[in-house]
């Protein structure tokens, strides 16, 4: 007696499209492919042995991915279970070994270990390297970046500058002011090719330098507008300019608080002279090295990412165009960036940090 057809999966025109975009993908694993495939031939209908010899696989492969996804969904077919069995053991000491060894050793030619590297020099599998590696959470390929400053005044200017974040002065201004140097007008070779479904928008590896700018800012740290100027330089020259252009563009009557790097452009003989003429403006400089505590790097950060990093400019004015927009549109929303970390907590989590660096734990 014929075994009867299992019945077809239900599928939505979303979940269609999705499994249909893994089978096309170059950069889909076949094993994933292959399993979305089973997942497509089951929602027409196409019995179980009929689909595994079309796929040139298994009546159990079909039933085993075709339960899955109806359990569990796309989730199911793009994770492999755990393997049953027990790991191969290792010896304490050689588990120590490995550890010691990946903490503070450097391979022959190499900057950092890999789970190959270590396998081989310890005379065990890569899966046992990556094991010990998971359970002591060591990450050689990985490394990150760090500076402690070194500024004697260090706490209270973080002090300084985080209350003014948090606790603003009545009737004043705080203006958080920096420039982003060196900005490219950068065109590519090629026209870009646009976003396609299963293929993300591309564009040449290659380019074309029009130019560079350098944009001046202040961020309104109360609101979050920004009042910008793009100069081809960035010296004292240029950073006197932009001072004139603030003073021009507040109101008189206001005082003003300026939150500034330890840039030498804002330290300048000149620059200062201007700042003893005009007395309305306070001078909050960051802690050496801390740059971060300066909120105006969040602002570029943002109009990196969002409008400059993949733009192509035919020239450097339309470079500056393409800024000057990006300032009008933000300014228009008026949303402000919310500072919430007290200068108790920064100065508790840096700390922190200083002695697990000098302690290695």
């Amino acid at each position: 007696m014929a075994r009867a057809a299992a019945p077809a999966l239900d599928l939505t025109a979303y979940q269609r499209s999705e499994l249909m975009q893994l089978t096309r993908l170059p950069s889909t694993p076949q094993s994933i492919a292959l399993r979305a495939k089973i997942v497509l031939g089951a929602a027409e209908g196409i019995a179980n042995q009929t689909l595994a010899v079309r796929l040139a696989t298994t009546r159990m492969t079909v039933l085993l991915w075709r339960n899955r996804y109806a359990a569990e969904g796309l989730a199911g077919i793009l994770e492999d279970r755990p393997r049953p069995g027990r790991p191969k053991e290792i010896a304490p000491e050689q588990e120590a070994e490995i550890v010691e060894a990946t903490r503070s050793t450097k391979p022959k030619n190499a900057t950092h270990w890999t789970v190959r590297t270590m396998a081989r020099s310890q005379g065990v599998s890569p899966a046992s390297v990556h094991r010990i590696w998971q359970a002591y959470g060591l990450q050689p390929h990985r490394v990150e970046t760090f500076k402690f400053s070194n500024d004697p005044q260090f706490v209270h200017k973080v002090r300084d500058i985080v209350g003014l974040y948090m606790n603003p002065p009545d009737k004043a201004l705080v203006l958080s002011v920096d420039e982003k140097s060196q900005i490219q007008a950068l065109d590519r070779t090629q026209p870009i090719l646009p976003l396609r479904p299963g293929l993300p928008e591309r564009q040449t590896h290659d380019y074309v330098r029009h130019g560079t700018t350098t944009l001046f800012a202040a961020l309104n740290v109360l609101d979050g507008t920004v009042i910008g100027q793009c100069q081809p330089r960035h010296r004292h020259q240029e950073f006197l300019k932009f001072l004139e252009r603030l003073d021009a563009t507040i109101d008189r009557k206001r005082q003003i608080h300026l939150i500034l790097d330890n840039y030498g452009t804002h330290k300048h003989p000149a620059v200062k002279r201007w700042f003893a003429r005009h007395p309305r403006y306070h001078l909050h400089f960051t802690p050496t090295g801390a740059s971060w505590l300066n909120q105006i790097e969040r602002w570029f950060a943002e109009i990196t990412s969002k409008r400059i990093r993949r733009g192509t400019f035919g020239s450097v004015q339309e470079l500056e165009r393409a800024i000057h927009s990006y300032i009008r549109e933000k300014n228009h929303e008026r949303k402000s960036f919310v500072w919430t970390a007290t200068a108790a907590a920064i100065l508790r989590k840096l700390r922190k940090c200083k002695e697990t660096s000098e302690t290695g734990h």
